[in-house]
């Protein structure tokens, strides 16, 4: 185990009716909030009225801006940071997923920096302060509430930037405000939330046991909750499972003692940058690759992970069978839930490969369990087609 430190500060309040303490969370960091959130469905179902309600009465200013898309633009984060400045911000505020959370995250980097909030994401610029922020969640995927990550996208670029200044002072979490996202949505955030998981999982580092089994815990309730969640889409206990589930798997507690890899969001981010297309359907298709190539060179950790985590039996005579059997039940598992996994069954085919491959690998290789190059980064995408 290395050593390491945790920190993971963000206060969160979890239940029915949690968004109604929204303005009593706001009021103590700020009296002008930026409320940020996506395309207008907190809108449609109200919940847009209700946090309006609960800063009007803690007599907090709003200055609102919506549009955030799946994979958040560049563009609308400097409108934000623009927003914030000329309305003297001293709060931001996201309703909604990871999407609008990045975004806000990136708006409270931009805001008290005098460059371009870019220099953070492409050229890990490092920040003296940010804009303090909280989230009303809605989506939950990315565990981008509780994570010191946010991930932008600004043309052929999707980049993830970390750092402990961007945690939330606080997230609050209502499992029924999810009863209104679509299969699609949700069969996407239990993939992403298990690759989060998995990105820690899938390490050489020994004495792990304890970690080990919270990962595994983990993937097993999202096996178990998954196909429940789709079949029963208004089962408060199911939603909470996977809303906290999402917290978890991305705070950073999973990987502590542990040397992550990383390697499959890398890959899966220019495929959302390039063709647009869902981050948790994109990692569907690449988790799969990526363990095809990576375990010919290193297959131990996934027969540890598909015999205790997929229940696969270990086979004394032939135990890199397992790793077969194992990704033909995981890519089952996906299927069942809505999720693509191959390339071309969203139309995407190899001319870009090398553009893609070229993307990831542009400041070098990619991944800690196995290094990938660029012509590895291509192979693994040939295997997803």
């Amino acid at each position: 185990m290395v050593n390491f430190n945790f920190y993971a500060p963000t206060e969160i309040e979890f239940g029915k009716d949690a968004e109604l303490k929204v303005g009593g969370f706001v009021k103590k960091y700020g009296k002008t909030v930026l409320l940020h959130f996506g395309k207008g469905h907190i809108k449609k179902t109200g919940l847009y009225d209700r946090i309006l309600n609960q800063l009007s009465d803690e007599g907090i200013s709003v200055v609102e801006l919506g549009g955030v898309k799946a994979n958040p633009d560049i563009e609308l984060v400097r409108e934000g940071i623009a927003l914030c400045r000329d309305h003297k911000v001293d709060f931001i505020l996201a309703v909604g997923g990871g999407s609008v959370i990045d975004s806000a995250k990136a708006i409270a980097l931009g805001v008290p920096y005098e460059g371009d909030v870019w220099d953070f994401f492409y050229n890990g610029k490092t920040p003296l302060e940010v804009l303090p922020l909280g989230a009303v969640l809605t989506i939950p995927a990315a565990g981008s509430e509780m994570s010191k990550f946010s991930v932008i996208t600004n043309g052929k670029y999707k980049i993830g930037y970390a750092n402990d200044l961007m945690r939330l002072k606080f997230s609050i979490l209502n499992p029924e405000l999810t009863y209104s996202l679509s299969p699609w949505q949700t069969a996407a955030g239990v993939v992403d939330i298990m690759a989060h998981v998995m990105e820690r999982y899938f390490t050489e580092e020994t004495h792990v046991d304890f970690s080990d089994g919270m990962c595994e815990g983990l993937l097993h309730s999202m096996i178990k909750n998954g196909p429940k969640v789709l079949s029963e889409p208004d089962n408060y206990d199911t939603r909470a499972e996977v809303m906290w589930a999402g917290c978890i798997a991305h705070n950073g507690l999973l990987g502590m003692g542990r040397i992550e890899d990383w390697a499959s969001h890398r890959i899966q981010m220019p495929l959302s940058a390039l063709y647009d297309i869902t981050h948790g359907a994109g990692l569907a298709i690449i988790f799969p690759a990526w363990i095809k190539y990576v375990s010919q060179l290193k297959p131990q950790p996934f027969i540890k992970f598909f015999t205790r985590v997929f229940n696969v039996p270990y086979d004394f005579d032939n135990p890199e069978s397992v790793i077969k059997t194992g990704l033909e039940l995981m890519e089952n598992f996906y299927k069942s839930l809505g999720m693509p996994t191959r390339l071309k069954d969203l139309d995407i085919d190899d001319s870009r490969f090398d553009e893609l491959a070229g993307l990831v690998t542009e400041k070098g290789p990619t991944g800690f369990l196995v290094k990938l190059d660029r012509d590895a980064v291509q192979e693994i995408y040939k295997l997803a087609l």
